[in-house]
């Protein structure tokens, strides 16, 4: 557009438009391998538990000693201080990966995450072989993968909303991509469990070549942003043009859409109608764009509570994360103890839950049009569902695979909401006026301040578990009731909105006739 020559005509827009949807489709493969390999990697420290950690009495294990310095009656102890020590690098690496996340290039960033948690993952396995029983190695190496993993959310994060920001589908978009956490469970899961018999060295060696190998294809294929494409420009025009086609915006708020009916605009119609009014692209460029300050985040509307509540909502997940593989290992079923690789590979069947309840939240809230009601109906089924696996999971294998899955679905749900669409959704709000290069900072803090959440549960319940399971999911049902209270007010209001537009439409029906 520097007037050297004449501009170039334009393809076709269905030409422009399947272009765009075959990048979008390449975005979003791309990205969930990608988390799905940052989690494959994050799965080894909890398979490997009960082996580096004293066998439960009356076992007939042949490791019962466990591997210094995790044997002992202080075993557990230690183990949950390195879930702390990752997690607490996690979540302070989350904030600095955010920040930086919205000023450098998303696929460098990324694959480099990618790659330094490779080597991170592979350190740890070489500690088998080399025969490390220092604990300060342990911890050095999971707080050096802690801040390198914090580089993996915020970016795909990022990457996945600029190229599909505008959908109307959003929550069930994001509630099926995010279910890359809970396929890279599963993938680190199997992977792990299936070579633990050669040595537990090997259950980290294999994660990490998966990281390092997915990180090649970040790194050679992903395009971060359609502006890279050139083709940001078209995407807005193919949005505003359905838009404007489907509603007629009035200033009062209402649209008559080509059904005659009348109802309330949406958030993202409102954006879209507001930006052509004003005469503006539904984006700008690059140059016009400004990155939010980390405290001017914080005070947007909604994102501290949403934060809260992730805290404690991801506080459960992770305690299953890292815990379940041990906690079913030294919990009897139908009065016997699993094996180590048993143990590990039915724990897929709760991150198996957890796939269906993130999708399942991700598409009633966007039936609902109410995330905050969503979130709040999985958290308050989650306790029951909690008690029932406490107390009846022993029965059999298959009432322990049953109420397993349903603790899943209904931990998992709120959770894959919150980072995803709940994150989505803020860092596109109004008063950012749509900056891309805020969503990064956003989903950071979000997932950031869960993540502290994350890093607490374990390390309790390294300490809690040495009383009683029970007391263990005592804490867990308490704080998915504290998510709950983080998220009250903004279901109330979600329900206020909704009577309110209910009676709108009453009062226009009621007109027409």
């Amino acid at each position: 557009m520097d007037g050297s020559g004449p501009v170039p005509p334009a393809p076709p827009l269905s030409q422009r438009s399947h272009r765009l949807q075959q990048h979008q489709i390449r975005a979003l493969l791309l990205t969930f391998l990608a988390y799905s390999a940052f989690h494959a990697s994050r799965k080894p420290p909890s398979i490997v538990k009960s082996v580096l950690a004293p066998d439960p009495p009356n076992s007939a294990s042949s490791s019962a000693a466990g591997w210094h310095p995790f044997d002992g009656n202080r075993g557990p102890h230690r183990l949950g201080e390195l879930d702390l020590a990752f997690l607490s690098a996690y979540s302070a690496g989350m904030y600095l990966s955010g920040h930086a996340a919205d000023r450098l290039d998303l696929r460098r960033f990324l694959a480099g995450g990618m790659f330094g948690s490779c080597i991170a993952t592979a350190a740890f396995g070489f500690a088998y072989w080399l025969d490390v029983h220092r604990l300060w190695f342990f911890v050095v190496i999971q707080v050096a993968g802690g801040f390198l993993q914090s580089i993996g959310w915020p970016c795909v994060v990022a990457v996945v909303t600029n190229w599909f920001g505008d959908s109307s589908r959003r929550g069930l978009i994001m509630g099926i991509w995010n279910s890359n956490t809970s396929v890279g469970n599963i993938l680190g899961s199997v992977l792990a469990s299936c070579v633990l018999n050669f040595g537990w060295g090997w259950s980290f060696m294999l994660p990490a070549f998966v990281i390092g190998l997915v990180g090649v294809l970040v790194f050679a294929c992903l395009v971060p942003h359609p502006r890279d494409l050139a083709l940001e420009n078209m995407d807005c025009g193919v949005e505003m043009n359905v838009a404007m086609d489907s509603f007629a915006v009035h200033d009062d708020g209402l649209v008559d859409s080509l059904n005659g009916k009348n109802s309330f605009i949406s958030d993202e119609t409102a954006l879209l109608q507001h930006g052509l009014t004003e005469g503006k692209s539904c984006r700008g460029t690059e140059g016009e764009e400004e990155p939010i300050g980390f405290f001017e985040a914080w005070r947007l509307p909604s994102v501290a509570s949403y934060a809260c509540c992730l805290f404690f909502s991801k506080l459960v997940a992770y305690t299953f994360l890292y815990w379940l593989p041990f906690y079913i290992r030294h919990t009897a079923v139908s009065g016997e103890h699993l094996t180590h690789r048993t143990s590990g590979i039915l724990s897929t069947v709760f991150d198996i839950g957890g796939v269906l309840g993130g999708v399942s939240a991700g598409f009633i809230s966007d039936w609902l049009c109410a995330r905050a009601i969503t979130s709040v109906m999985f958290l308050i089924l989650s306790v029951p569902s909690l008690i029932l696996y406490r107390m009846y999971g022993g029965i059999s294998l298959y009432f322990n695979i049953g109420l397993m899955f349903l603790s899943g679905f209904f931990v998992n749900g709120p959770y894959s909401l919150i980072t995803t669409a709940v994150s989505a959704d803020l860092g596109t709000q109004g008063l950012i006026k749509g900056n891309s290069r805020a969503l990064a900072t956003i989903t950071a803090i979000i997932d950031g301040t869960g993540s502290i959440g994350a890093a607490l549960g374990p390390l309790l319940t390294g300490y809690i578990s040495t009383w009683g399971w029970n007391n263990v999911f005592l804490m867990l049902i308490l704080s998915n009731s504290l998510a709950v209270m983080c998220l009250t007010h903004i279901a109330k209001a979600e329900i206020t909105s909704k009577k309110k537009q209910e009676v709108s439409s009453t009062i226009i029906d009621a007109e027409s006739w």
